[in-house]
């Protein structure tokens, strides 16, 4: 994902930026799913936990559906910004201004799960990264040109959540 390339049939195509990967991820105690190897999750920036859709957001669901808008109508879909625009907001987010003790914030709490006990799996700089650059971008979305300890503390839970594991007896435990 990183590299910006797929490979189909042994042979490398590299994307065209902007290059983005979305995923679902079922529980693995379903059929036909395999846990992935925590290299690879350590690839995808954010592991946001959606949940069930509200009584009036799945009605809502139903009559789009019902109306002919379903899963196969994506030339009903409209752009919102262009590549050109995505890139400016790319260079925005860039220049975020970052101070060295939000800098600190960011290494002390992904070290801390280097460090935990109950931890068997700290996350690694990678998650240090994505949680600067998350937070930066959280910054310009919230109308600002500098990142603060509460837009590190609102990204910290899915930019970690799927990078740390448990030691098996915490696992246990539930």
């Amino acid at each position: 994902m990183e590299e910006r390339t797929v490979t189909q049939d042994g042979t490398a195509h590299r994307m065209t930026s902007p290059f983005v990967v979305l995923a679902t991820q079922n529980p693995v105690e379903q059929e036909g799913t395999y846990r992935l190897p925590e290299a690879q999750l350590d690839r995808f920036l954010f592991k946001l936990n959606v949940g069930y859709p509200t009584l009036a957001e799945e009605v809502q669901i139903l009559q789009g559906h019902h109306s002919g808008f379903g899963g196969t109508s994506l030339e009903r879909v409209k752009p919102v910004l262009s590549a050109q625009d995505l890139a400016a907001l790319r260079q925005q987010v860039g220049q975020q201004r970052v101070e060295a003790n939000v800098l600190e914030y960011i290494a002390k709490i992904v070290g801390q799960t280097r460090a935990h006990k109950a931890l068997y799996l700290g996350a690694s700089p990678r998650a240090s990264l994505a949680l600067l650059n998350g937070a930066k971008a959280l910054a310009a979305l919230r109308g600002r040109d500098f990142v603060t300890p509460e837009d590190v503390q609102t990204l910290a839970a899915p930019v970690l959540r799927h990078r740390i594991m448990l030691t098996p007896e915490r696992e246990m435990e539930g």
